[in-house]
């Protein structure tokens, strides 16, 4: 597995393009696999299997000026196309962007540590609005309803959200945790309408992202591996899903 880190020069117009439009940035981000066909979401080669390893990105606005792609992928990238569209072609090719090999990180996860880890994710879930109906994906949209989604997705994934010490929640299975909600986005994107009697007419996609930064304890090291590889959520084509760590300060 490898992790990237790819700058995107907000100057161009051809990273406003990008930026505005989750397909048209997972169409680049796929662009920088050569064995990997338009309809696999992993390369040739890699596990397949439902839950594997699979090409995972995330984009991070720190700043107007300064916002970074987050890359994991089974293989390593080659952005030379993104860098011509959305970064700076005549700079130092070492400030373009940076690959790691992310096998060994993952290597050293052990129970007990401790983590501080960004996610950005599509936090839904299925209701029934009246008796005999069938289910709907619904999207959670407020910060509470959103934190309780990841607390729920802790199951399994072999992490804990940390709570916070010497508080007094009001609802404890949702308040107290070293936990921020924000970046919540509503706008989703436009696409070719396939219904053939609407040729020609675009049909909106909606896609409902909520970031969550926060402190994890890891309590299962290989569940939380193929967290980290496989992603957390639904709308992982769209830049949901992927969760980093970082060292605690």
């Amino acid at each position: 597995m490898y992790l990237t880190r790819f700058r995107l020069n907000t100057h161009r117009s051809g990273s406003r393009r990008l930026l505005s439009s989750p397909q048209a940035m997972h169409a680049a981000v796929l662009g920088g696999f050569p064995d990997l066909l338009p309809t696999s979401p992993v390369p040739s080669g890699a596990a397949a299997e439902p839950g594997g390893p699979r090409v995972l990105w995330r984009v991070d606005r720190n700043a107007k000026a300064e916002v970074f792609l987050y890359m994991v992928s089974p293989s390593r990238p080659e952005l030379t196309h993104m860098v011509e569209q959305a970064g700076w072609p005549r700079s130092d090719p070492e400030t373009w962007w940076s690959t790691h090999d992310y096998t060994g990180f993952l290597s050293r996860l052990e129970a007990g540590q401790t983590w501080g880890f960004r996610l950005t994710a599509n936090p839904v879930h299925s209701i029934r609005r009246k008796d005999g109906e069938e289910t709907k994906r619904t999207a959670h949209v407020t910060p509470r309803h959103q934190a309780g989604w990841l607390l729920k997705q802790q199951a399994g994934r072999g992490f804990e959200v940390l709570r916070r010490e010497g508080t007094e929640p009001a609802l404890p299975e949702i308040d107290g945790y070293e936990l921020l909600v924000h970046g919540r986005d509503d706008s989703g994107f436009d696409k070719p309408d396939p219904r053939p009697h609407r040729k020609g007419a675009r049909m909106r996609v909606p896609v409902v992202t909520a970031t969550f930064d926060g402190r994890l304890t890891v309590t299962d090291p290989e569940a939380l591996r193929r967290a980290l590889c496989a992603g957390i959520g639904r709308a992982k084509a769209y830049g949901c899903g992927l969760m980093t760590l970082a060292p605690v300060r």
